[in-house]
């Protein structure tokens, strides 16, 4: 299977390349998202077997003041490949997120759940999925959250910069959610490419590490195995403002996916070793 990846220096992506060495992997400098008709044209002139998106906008607060922008991102570009790949009748793989809830309750949330976007990131991501099922090619949604792994920016390293500097820390602890290693993401596209360009009916799953925790719990954690000694205060989320609202409920029901592909959720807490060990922490 030829494979097509948009994105290169996103932390799936990062981690699609260890998995897929072969694939062929579009940067902004080849396929700029802000420029939907650009991807859409590098989709039609590849010999792609199966399109992967794991690129978008990721500035969840930024998105607040930049809404056209991030819906050009993570609705216009996801809509245009969609529809290239339906043309060319290969199946399309976008990475989708929890923001897209409101995150009331206090349990997980399935596939079919009310969505209700809190903030600009969120609507720009509903409205790509959206823009993904209306191309009507063969496709795969996966809703994830708290991605993290050794590249780019995340929860883990911003946690570990701090911990240099600072030895008591508050974070939030009304907000729960399942961390997910970018790593076990890239393993669960592949697979679900593979099933999609076997016969797999297109469809929307959701996929989170296990078990779910709060932001404060999974500080102790990275602490705990970076043997740093610092101390967690915990706050909640109306004590740490910021632009755009988070969701307070980010647990995913992640029984379709097993049920369909035989992905289980993977212990985030195995991972966090694995990216510790490769940030020689």
């Amino acid at each position: 299977m030829t494979l097509l990846v948009f994105g290169a220096t996103g932390q799936v992506a990062r981690e699609l390349q260890r998995l897929a060495p072969d694939a062929q992997y579009l940067g902004r400098d080849r396929a700029d998202l802000s420029d939907p008709a650009a991807c859409a044209r590098a989709l039609r002139d590849s010999d792609a077997g199966c399109v992967i998106n794991a690129a978008a906008w990721t500035a969840v607060d930024a998105a607040e003041t930049a809404e056209a922008e991030a819906f050009a991102v993570n609705a216009d570009a996801p809509g245009a490949m969609a529809r290239a790949a339906a043309e060319k009748g290969v199946p399309f793989v976008h990475i989708s997120t929890d923001y897209v809830f409101d995150g009331t309750g206090d349990g997980p949330r399935a596939e079919d759940a009310p969505t209700a976007p809190l903030g600009a990131y969120g609507r720009s991501k509903l409205a790509g999925e959206a823009a993904v099922r209306a191309a009507g090619g063969t496709h795969a949604i996966l809703r994830t959250s708290w991605v993290f792994s050794a590249h780019g920016a995340n929860f883990v390293k911003t946690m570990l910069r701090l911990s240099q500097s600072r030895d008591r820390l508050g974070i939030v602890s009304d907000q729960i959610g399942g961390p997910t290693p970018a790593a076990a993401i890239a393993q669960a596209v592949l697979r679900i490419a593979a099933g999609l360009r076997d016969g797999a009916p297109s469809g929307l799953w959701h996929f989170s590490g296990a078990p779910d925790i709060s932001w404060a719990g999974f500080a102790r954690e990275i602490f705990a195995q970076a043997g740093r000694d610092v101390t967690i205060d915990e706050i909640p989320t109306a004590d740490y403002p910021t632009p755009a609202r988070r969701p307070l409920n980010s647990r995913l029901d992640c029984s379709a996916i097993l049920a369909d592909f035989g992905i289980e959720r993977p212990d985030w807490r195995k991972a966090l070793s694995d990216v510790l060990r490769e940030l020689e922490v």
